[in-house]
């Protein structure tokens, strides 16, 4: 059903994968928008060990929320910042692409813990994610994207 890599060598292993999309902090999610023109929104997100899904909060109302209603596959595109061999220009750029389906979390205690493990991403700071998540957790809209492919390369931008 999805397709192989034109360039089958550069093919990075699935632990590779796994290990871009724990790491990077954002990337685009894809899906079907108004009148089916593809809508991307920089989202950051959170890989989740423990059963293989990408999740993600937002606000409960917008193009991205009334899209992922209606149609429930989307991708997901995370990069890295890429990194030149030595005495070269070119960039060597990893990136993934996850392919799957939409799920919407309806639980507020997996919301919270989602959040929180999401949050440390971007800070240490206990305390603030704790203010931040009483403040704006009961308002969070949270949905995962349940991978059905997942494949990533790299490129060498020469």
């Amino acid at each position: 059903m999805f397709r192989e890599l034109t360039r089958i060598n550069r093919k990075l292993p699935d632990e590779e994968c796994i290990g871009i999309l724990k790491q990077e902090l954002r990337g685009v999610l894809s899906v079907l928008g108004d009148d089916e023109y593809p809508y991307g929104v920089p989202l950051n997100h959170y890989y989740n060990e423990e059963d293989g899904k990408l999740y993600f909060h937002s606000g409960r109302k917008g193009h991205k929320i009334d899209a992922l209603k209606k149609h429930d596959k989307a991708s997901f595109c995370v990069f890295d910042s890429g990194y030149r061999e030595e005495g070269e220009w070119a960039l060597n750029i990893r990136s993934v692409i996850v392919f799957g389906r939409i799920e919407i979390i309806e639980d507020r205690e997996t919301i919270y813990e989602i959040s929180r493990r999401l949050s440390r991403k971007f800070t240490s700071d206990e305390h603030y994610i704790e203010q931040e998540i009483e403040k704006s957790g009961p308002g969070t809209f949270m949905f995962a994207l349940v991978p059905e492919h997942i494949c990533g390369k790299l490129v060498n931008e020469s």
